[in-house]
C-alpha cells in the first residue's frame, strides 16, 4: 500500500470540479470550430503558429540565445 498525503483528495475533487466547470466550455468550443469553414480553420490555425514562433523568439531572446 502506498502512502498517500493528505491533500491529495482535496487535489483531486479540485480536478474534477474543474473538469465539469470546463467540459460546456470546450464541448463549445469543439462544435464551433466544426461549424467553421476550413479557409478560416487554415487562418486561425496559421495564426497559432505565428504566435508559438513569436512566443519561442521571445523565450529564446530572454534566454540569451
Amino acid at each position: 500500500m502506498s502512502p498517500r498525503s493528505p491533500a491529495a483528495p482535496g487535489r483531486r475533487a479540485r480536478a474534477v470540479r474543474g473538469a465539469r466547470r470546463a467540459w460546456p466550455i470546450l464541448l463549445a468550443a469543439y462544435e464551433r470550430w466544426q461549424a467553421l469553414p476550413p479557409e478560416k480553420r487554415e487562418e486561425y490555425i496559421k495564426q497559432a503558429r505565428e504566435y508559438a514562433h513569436r512566443a519561442r523568439t521571445a523565450v529564446e531572446k530572454r534566454r540569451g540565445r
